[in-house]
């Protein structure tokens, strides 16, 4: 990507055939595909590219088991379409991001043989459905086999667990190499940047949005032939923008993730809980040496607190410890993030955790403005792709193909599993070290280690006991817009996902670099450093857990 001066000037000096609004999985996955087929393309993003909804997902790239329950027990076949749809975009996303996402063996443990009928009959199901994209074949695994691969199961009853597949994969990192993808196609990106109104032609279509800079508070307008709207939980904003008064479509709900030590539970394969008191599902699952738990699923409003509060919590142990040998503890935890999910309204009556996961392009006639409700990671190509195709009819252009189902995103070129080896060979890093960085950047792991050529010290930890290197800091500010501290160590990196204590602790170092990077004042520094610390000491709070000093570091 341009360094954000680079990117304000080209975005003000130029007009763009789309303007897509929202930088998350589906506004990236709209600007790649709008600019793959020819038109030129603008992206903006009032946060940090995938701060909401996009990062704080279960990591799983799915059919959706729940849901496909839901449409035969309800005879929904709604239901029956979102799964059909996902499990072909679930091997779309597993191919063209090979670095980022990997299948993933889950394990339902059943106590009975209703359960074990019950599991395998919907399981092949899943499989059948999967058709030509299956990853690979549900299984029925005797208690003995259960009991190898997940020894932390309580052992009273069980009589074995049925295992099938899906796919996982880093949300966060995910977004970027799409966003990546998209500016090396020649389209232009830009972050902490609001849209805060429209400007119309006689006529009433859009055909400017005023834009508010966070950073410098300068405004600028930018020009386009068409807007979508992909901002996920705020798209009732951007309509209400466009125009004043419309209807709101959405009902959000929150979900909530706790991490804690992968060998706090004894194994290192995923499981399902297949039933909560009130008849949700539970993941837990290992992710990049963490054992991830969730989600919750609360209706929420825009205005509610995205952290995961003492209950939430709570309410996820307790479920999850039915099913453990030895109870996992509030104070195991290591850090834990919350999001909201769009979902549309289908109707008052229905919960949240009953509505739908599908998507909806709406074209409002009166204004020209493109939104786009709903949906979930695992179809955000499916959702860009029906965004650009009315985005083509309504400019009256030709019809192009759309190519990104078959299109390797950044970072993908040439890597194999293999690919970590090669940087231990030609950078004298560790294997530990090659393995992360060849996950989070793919062959882009070059670049960013070419950094310590010059600058030797820039292959040390950013923390001790980590394996992110202060090279990735540098690499997300010049490369990725990475212009604050919780940028590097969220999205950038992970660092806070896999750690508080750690992203606490690396706070002092990380804004030492960006300070030299982006020419912050001794006094920016220190209120960065200050207010990153500030925030992790609430999360810590808020969930029960108490937080302790850290150490400042000179710069």
């Amino acid at each position: 990507m341009r360094n954000r001066v680079e990117a304000l000037n080209e975005i003000e000096k130029n007009s763009f055939d789309l303007c897509v609004i929202g930088g998350g999985a589906t506004g990236a996955g709209c600007a790649l595909d709008a600019q793959l087929r020819g038109l030129r393309t603008v992206l903006i993003e009032a946060g940090d590219f995938a701060c909401a909804t996009s990062s704080s997902s279960t990591k799983l790239i799915h059919g959706g088991v729940r849901y496909l329950e839901q449409a035969v027990s309800e005879r929904d076949m709604g239901q029956y379409h979102v799964v059909k749809r996902a499990l072909r975009e679930r091997k779309i996303m597993l191919d063209n991001a090979p670095f980022l996402a990997n299948p993933l063996e889950l394990m339902v443990p059943c106590f009975s043989r209703r359960e074990i009928y019950y599991f395998r009959i919907g399981m092949k199901l899943y499989d059948w459905i999967s058709g030509r994209n299956m990853l690979f074949q549900s299984r029925h695994l005797s208690q003995g086999e259960a009991l190898r691969r997940m020894p932390m199961l309580k052992r009273d009853k069980l009589l074995g667990a049925i295992a099938y597949a899906d796919g996982q994969f880093d949300d966060s990192r995910y977004n970027l190499a799409l966003l990546q993808s998209f500016t090396k196609s020649g389209g232009e990106a830009l972050n902490h940047a609001k849209v805060i109104g429209f400007k119309k032609n006689d006529e009433g279509q859009l055909v400017q949005a005023r834009v508010q800079d966070g950073l410098s508070d300068h405004y600028l307008g930018v020009r386009a032939k068409a807007f979508i709207n992909a901002t996920g939980p705020f798209a009732d904003g951007i309509r209400e923008l466009a125009k004043p008064g419309v209807r709101p479509r959405l009902r959000l709900s929150k979900g909530s993730h706790i991490l804690l030590p992968i060998d706090a539970a004894d194994g290192s394969d995923a499981l399902l809980v297949p039933e909560t008191d009130d008849g949700r599902m539970i993941f837990a699952i290992p992710w990049l040496g963490r054992l991830l738990v969730g989600t919750t699923d609360e209706e929420t409003t825009l205005q509610d607190e995205m952290t995961v509060k003492e209950k939430e919590a709570e309410y996820l142990l307790k479920h999850l410890n039915r099913y453990l040998v030895r109870p996992l503890s509030k104070n195991q935890i290591v850090s834990g993030f919350a999001g909201m999910r769009p979902l549309v309204a289908s109707g008052n009556s229905r919960r949240t955790k009953e509505l739908i996961r599908d998507h909806e392009v709406e074209l409002d006639s009166s204004s020209g403005l493109i939104s786009v409700l709903g949906g979930k990671w695992t179809t955000y190509r499916a959702m860009a792709e029906d965004a650009i195709d009315t985005v083509m009819q309504r400019l009256a252009m030709p019809p192009v193909p759309c190519i990104t189902s078959s299109y390797r995103l950044a970072g993908s070129e040439e890597w194999s599993p293999n690919f970590w080896a090669e940087l231990v060979r030609a950078y004298g890093i560790s294997k530990k070290t090659a393995r992360h960085l060849s996950h989070k950047f793919g062959t882009a792991a070059k670049e960013v280690l070419d950094l310590t050529k010059d600058i030797p010290r820039l292959k040390e930890s950013i923390v001790e006991g980590s394996f992110s290197v202060l090279a990735e800091v540098v690499y997300g500010v010049r490369e990725e817009m990475a212009t604050s501290i919780e940028d590097v160590l969220a999205r950038r990196t992970g660092l806070q996902f896999f750690s508080w204590e750690q992203a606490r602790t690396a706070a002092p170092a990380v804004g030492a670099i960006m300070a030299r990077e982006l020419g912050w004042s001794p006094g920016q520094q220190k209120d960065a450093v200050a207010e990153y610390v500030d925030k992790i000491n609430r999360l810590i709070q808020l969930i029960g857990l108490r937080p302790c000093e850290v150490p400042a570091v000179e710069a």
